[in-house]
């Protein structure tokens, strides 16, 4: 029988958040109703999380000396990593010594924060289908990984990422020969981690990509089983999410590779708690694409389409407890942008945003704005996707942020 303690009280079940983003903070309020205490940990200060956590703390996460001084002086039951930016190999030492338990497991962690861990265990370890890739650390590999100098030809078009960064920063598509400094140098810009080093990918030419979110928690009889959420459609623009929608119509044997897919990348991690696994997808065909071990920009749709949201189903696992995967409504999300570089926004037409039939908004309550950071997300929930869809785009477009001089 999983013990939870009473918050501020010295039986208290303490998480710590490791990354206090929109994310964070909705799984941060999700521990909060099941009467965990909460210690929300970020880079910069008053950051979404921090602002419902019990305890705000900030520091810089890749730093081992400052991380491994944090964890010592709060003692939390459990570590949850939210981003990629953190000190994992000091985590991995942590876990060993029996010092905390991280979630869904250090190793999870360590591979999954930068590109090349996790794709190597996807395409090398598990042999699951893959677009075809290369690693490079200098714009003159990444050219030759592009012409096939040192093996197949990558090819035009191909995308360009970062091995280690988050929401689509410095990933770009190239096209031609033209395209590769300026994709390199953006990439150098982008990375959540200044590591000098990309991943190419051949370009798939997919009919769709879904989020898969796959979940690993234990049943009444205390097994470890992997359940799966419906498919989670998505737009990006420049690899950034910008709406997404539950349920994505799927052929069945394709949704059967993806969730085999799913299955065999995240037993292999192992652990407990909620995985966002990306799949490209054409006709009956599947190719993995990353997992994140944790829940998913995209899937910020379930907090209108699901009984659990994903925020609420990762709280529960990581918890021990029973979750329940299934869909109450078809829905949609839509990102709202801040559209300025500016401190303290204010944002009008929220009320006429509301008046939109079955919607939702959540406003993140990040201090700093700029142009192209996500400030907020409308929701919809409707008979079908597609008015959800048209609902929560049109719901978003009535929100005007604002700065105020």
């Amino acid at each position: 029988m999983t013990r939870l303690g009473t918050p501020l009280s010295p039986n208290a079940t303490r998480v710590m958040l490791l990354g206090s983003g929109e994310l964070g903070k909705e799984v941060l309020i999700a521990l909060q109703r099941l009467g965990v205490e909460t210690i929300a940990v970020d880079r910069y200060e008053n950051a979404p999380g921090q602002q419902v956590a019990h305890h705000a703390r900030t520091i810089t996460m890749s730093d081992p000396a400052q991380l491994r001084a944090l964890i010592e002086a709060e003692k939390p039951d459990l570590v949850v990593p939210e981003i990629e930016a953190i000190a994992t190999p000091l985590l991995e030492e942590l876990e060993a010594a029996g010092v905390v338990r991280v979630i869904p497991t250090a190793r999870a962690a360590r591979l999954t924060m930068d590109r090349e861990g996790i794709r190597r265990l996807a395409a090398e370890t598990l042999g699951l289908p893959t677009s075809p890739y290369r690693f490079c650390d200098s714009l003159d590999e990444l050219q030759a990984a592009i012409d096939g100098e040192n093996g197949g030809a990558i090819g035009y078009p191909c995308i360009v990422k970062p091995v280690m960064s988050s929401s689509g920063k410095g990933q770009s598509k190239i096209d031609g020969p033209a395209d590769v400094k300026k994709a390199w140098d953006y990439a150098m810009a982008g990375g959540r981690v200044s590591h000098g080093r990309v991943i190419v990918e051949g370009f798939i030419d997919f009919d769709y990509e879904i989020t898969l979110l796959t979940v690993r928690a234990r049943t009444a009889d205390g097994s470890i089983q992997t359940q799966f959420c419906q498919p989670v459609g998505h737009i990006q623009v420049s690899g950034d999410y910008v709406e997404s929608w539950q349920p994505h119509p799927m052929h069945p044997a394709a949704l059967e590779k993806a969730q085999d897919i799913a299955h065999k990348v995240t037993a292999d991690l192992g652990g407990q708690g909620l995985f966002g696994v990306e799949l490209f997808v054409k006709g009956e065909q599947v190719w993995f694409s990353e997992v994140s071990p944790r829940p998913h920009d995209t899937g910020l749709v379930t907090l209108a389409t699901q009984w659990q949201s994903e925020f609420e189903l990762h709280a529960r696992a990581i918890l021990g407890l029973p979750v329940d995967t299934t869909l109450k409504s078809a829905g949609a999300s839509a990102v709202i942008y801040g559209g300025a570089d500016a401190v303290g926004l204010v944002f009008d037409g929220v009320d006429e945003a509301l008046a939109v039939p079955g919607t939702d908004l959540r406003l993140f309550g990040k201090p700093e704005s700029f142009v192209k950071r996500r400030m907020g997300v409308a929701l919809a929930h409707a008979d079908d996707v597609e008015t959800a869809r048209r609902n929560a785009k049109e719901a978003a477009s009535r929100v005007k942020p604002r700065r105020v001089d």
